[in-house]
């Protein structure tokens, strides 16, 4: 596997690779990321993958400066799984003056749901998504299905701006008690680790409720939140939205996803069943 820590040399490197499969990571890499190189591997001639903790998607309170930084083990798994070349810049090379232009998601996809807890998150993401297809210029990416929300406004941005790209989703990898994989997970006590799971289990039930027939999706949502507030959770949401946009259901809308994010001690987990 080839490093790079400059645009100028990674697009060189990328010159006559062929078709290019891409997965943008921000490191701390665990089995989720894996998977998701393992189902782009055989997409393209070559795999590319980036390394880079955006600053423009963390608001002012949040974990971007104890953000774990893996760079060694990341590589060593990224090489493991075949990845060809990795874009690994400093601020100063992806943002070498103070980022101006940013790209902004419709509000009423991006400030919604996370959005309504992380304002600005989406800009951020969008911002830097773009930036990188720029340099990359792949003709498909791979984006992981546990962020719902961010996998919905990059695919309609690679739609209304033209790209050329594919963007595939990858589902998500869960632990065999149900916890979806993420690089958070690791702020977990041993004990929170083993509560953990119930944020699954609450979103079960709730889709579990659709699929049974109830309509009333308000009351299968407070009933999540109630269950995760009795075991010591802070829920910020439990929400069956239309997978399409993220917008509330009609009565007999199908193509539904259920999503929940919630505290647990200092932790956020979000997740997300689709129905």
């Amino acid at each position: 596997m080839d490093i790079h820590t400059t645009i100028a040399g990674f697009r060189a490197a990328l010159q006559g690779a062929g078709r290019v499969a891409f997965v943008p990571t921000m490191g701390n890499l665990h089995e989720g990321h894996v998977t998701l190189m393992r189902q782009a591997k055989p997409l393209g001639d070559c795999l590319a993958s980036s390394l880079f903790v955006n600053r423009l998607q963390f608001g002012p309170k949040e974990d971007f400066g104890t953000y774990p930084r893996t760079f060694a083990a990341d590589c060593e798994k990224m090489a493991a799984v075949g990845v060809d070349h990795l874009f690994a810049p400093d601020e100063k090379e992806m943002y070498p003056a103070p980022q101006a232009y940013f790209v902004s998601p419709d509000a009423a996809q991006a400030d919604i749901l996370e959005g309504e807890f992380r304002p600005g998150f989406f800009r951020g993401v969008a911002t830097v998504v773009m930036k990188l297809f720029s340099i990359v210029q792949p003709q498909v990416a791979v984006f992981g299905k546990k962020d719902y929300q961010q996998l919905m406004i990059i695919r309609n941005l690679v739609r209304e701006f033209a790209l050329p790209i594919a963007i595939v989703p990858g589902e998500t990898v869960r632990a065999e008690d149900g916890l979806a994989l993420s690089s958070r997970n690791g702020y977990l006590s041993a004990a929170e680790r083993a509560e953990a799971p119930r944020l699954y289990r609450a979103l079960e039930a709730v889709r579990q409720g659709v699929r049974a027939g109830e309509r009333d999706l308000a009351r299968l949502e407070q009933g999540a939140m109630a269950e995760l507030r009795a075991h010591g959770w802070i829920p910020q949401y439990v929400a069956v939205r239309k997978q399409l946009d993220l917008q509330l259901p009609a009565a007999h809308d199908s193509g539904l996803v259920v999503l929940g994010a919630a505290l647990l001690g200092s932790t956020r987990l979000i997740d997300n069943l689709e129905v």
